[in-house]
């Protein structure tokens, strides 16, 4: 019998009561590289902001804003 995969996303946030979850991802992918830069990348504590933002953002964005944070250009507050 195989291992059965479970798929989740984020959960619900009230700060986002909109189906557009642009913000939500935004605001997800901060947390989680707030949380890498205050507790280090071996942190386990930083795991589930990392699926949110995963399950919530386009590949595409998360490529973007990677480029920004390396050359020094991302427009939000880390």
């Amino acid at each position: 019998m195989a291992d059965e995969i479970e798929l989740k996303t984020a959960p619900a946030d009230f700060r986002f009561p909109t189906t557009n979850q642009s913000r939500h991802c935004f605001t997800r992918y901060i947390e989680f590289h707030r949380c890498v830069a205050a507790k280090g990348d071996e942190s386990g504590e930083c795991g589930k902001f990392a699926k949110y933002y995963r399950s919530l953002c386009p590949g595409e964005w998360v490529e973007r804003w990677n480029e920004q944070r390396e050359n020094g250009t991302f427009p939000g507050p880390l």
